[in-house]
Formats: structure tokens, C-alpha cells, sequence
């Protein structure tokens, strides 16, 4: 995947900064030829750009935009730690949302990020997925995503 940055740019998209902690723990983690990355919120310049819950104060348009963030800020941190360019495919992708009453839309919201992949890295972006409603996320964040993907050595 040596030409994924020139794909970023072709798309233009930039990565953003890599997002700090807001807990004890590391934004990625490699072991062996997978790196792990812990959930990413969709923070843009150290805020959440919207909070609460889909189907009820956010949209889900809005969310699957917000999904698309968690998954920026995840290649950022896999960027940061062993660069793109090693990236041999996305493996696994989880999806959180914080669901209103009866929201069942999850995968919608979720494919923000799992088309963001598909973009970047073509059938390297393919990848299992889960797509879970839950009661509420970190800081009142709308959606969450962690990943794992394999990388060369």
C-alpha cells in the first residue's frame, strides 16, 4: 500500500493529528503483523464535534459523518506508529453508537467509516466488522470505532 498517501491526496482527504488519550491507555498497539487501535472518538481539533444520542439529537447522517472521523483519527494513529504505506489491509473494524429508544440503524451508521476504507484502500479495505447500539460512549460521543489491521513487517 506504498501509494495510500497519494490516494489520500487524490481523495482529498488529510490526516488529522493523532487524537490524545482521554484515558490510561495507547491510541495503537502492534503486535507481530497486526496493529490494534483503540477507539477512536470522532474528535476534531480536541472536540467532539457533536454529542448525544442517534435518533434522537444526532442524525444519522451526521453520525455516519462522525463514523468517517473515528476512522481518520484511527489511520492517524496507525500512521503514526508504522506508517500507512505498510498497511496490507484493514482486518476487522467494531462500531459503536449511542442509540436512542428503538434506533436500529447501526450498519448505516457505521458504514462512514467502512467506506472510508473501501476508498482508501480498495479491496485492502474490505474487512469483518461489528456494528453495536450501545447506551452511551465516552464524553457523550455519538459514535466510536476501533480497528485491526495487518501490516508488513
Amino acid at each position: 500500500m506504498a501509494d495510500v498517501t497519494a490516494r489520500l491526496a487524490e481523495l482529498g482527504i488529510t490526516l488529522p493529528p493523532v487524537v490524545p488519550p482521554v484515558a490510561a491507555y495507547q491510541p495503537a498497539v502492534r503486535s507481530k503483523d497486526h496493529v490494534y487501535v483503540s477507539g477512536q472518538l470522532p474528535m476534531v481539533d480536541g472536540k467532539l464535534p457533536a454529542t448525544g444520542l442517534v435518533g434522537a439529537e444526532v442524525s444519522p447522517e451526521d453520525a455516519y459523518d462522525l463514523a468517517r472521523i473515528c476512522a481518520l483519527n484511527g489511520l492517524a494513529a496507525v500512521d503514526s506508529l508504522v506508517g500507512l504505506a505498510k498497511v496490507v489491509r484493514i482486518v476487522k473494524v467494531g462500531g459503536f453508537v449511542a442509540s436512542a429508544p428503538g434506533f436500529t440503524g447501526q450498519p448505516g451508521v457505521i458504514n462512514g467509516a467502512s467506506e472510508l476504507f473501501g476508498e482508501v484502500f480498495g479491496e485492502a479495505g474490505k474487512h469483518a466488522r461489528a456494528a453495536v447500539g450501545v447506551s452511551s460512549l465516552p464524553l457523550g460521543a455519538p459514535v466510536e470505532v476501533d480497528l485491526i489491521v495487518e501490516v508488513e513487517d
